[in-house]
């Protein structure tokens, strides 16, 4: 049995393009008012690529798609969830569009080395760094390990991987019907060194930029006309 085989089931040739029209046609047209996409070109075009977004919504796994997914990269967002999230129905739809389950404390090596087998193969995944939904504003970002660590083993197998900030905003926390959302992309990243010294440093490095970026994202939201002029050039 493979690594996919075990950890999910691809991705499927007529859930995914389904899915798509769902969630980015229907869904996210009908419940935000705008949703506006800065920094686009900090979104490489090919080559591997992890992106890490931060985590105030379930709309998030929307809107990542949105911004950087098929229609707009040529390529899919492949997430890695946490455990909780893969059971009953979303579980069976989850694995059938390419996501699959990681402990972002403690990431299993099978998890970790399917996620460097995507990343030899040029995809792109979304892993959020900070693990669950975090509403509170006050509280500092605190990142996992997860990220990092495969980051420093796709370097170990002579990837140097492109690590993408991204911040993402809504009017309210929770979002509301017709609230105005954002996502803003940061300029990337990349690790050095090797170990919990270098996963350490990275991430602190990581949480300003994600802080960096969500807040550029918020601005957008406040309709400030710089910000709202620069969101509109881009996919």
């Amino acid at each position: 049995m493979t690594r996919e085989q075990q950890l999910c089931n691809g991705i499927s040739p007529w859930l995914s393009p389904l899915a798509m029209v769902v969630t980015q046609d229907l869904a996210l047209r009908t419940f935000f008012r705008s949703v506006s996409v800065l920094g686009g070109q900090h979104l490489p075009s090919g080559g591997p690529l992890l992106l890490a977004p931060t985590h105030r919504s379930r709309w998030d796994s929307l809107l990542l798609p949105h911004a950087a997914g098929r229609r707009v990269s040529g390529r899919d967002c492949r997430f890695m969830v946490t455990i909780d999230e893969m059971h009953g129905l979303q579980g069976w739809l989850l694995r059938r569009l390419g996501c699959f389950a990681v402990n972002q404390s403690r990431p299993s090596l099978l998890s970790l080395r399917y996620a460097v087998e995507l990343l030899q193969q040029g995809q792109q995944l979304v892993v959020f760094p900070e693990g669950r939904i975090k509403r509170d504003e006050e509280t500092p970002i605190r990142l996992h390990q997860g990220l990092a660590r495969l980051a420093l083993l796709a370097r170990s197998q002579g990837m140097d991987v492109p690590i993408v900030p991204i911040g993402l905003a809504y009017q309210h926390r929770p979002a509301r019907w017709r609230d105005r959302a954002a996502l803003c992309f940061g300029e990337a990243l990349r690790i050095d060194g090797r170990g919990r010294d270098a996963a350490g440093a990275f991430n602190q490095g990581l949480a300003l930029a994600m802080e960096q970026c969500e807040r550029r994202a918020c601005a957008a939201i406040d309709a400030r006309p710089a910000l709202r002029a620069e969101a509109a050039g881009y996919p």
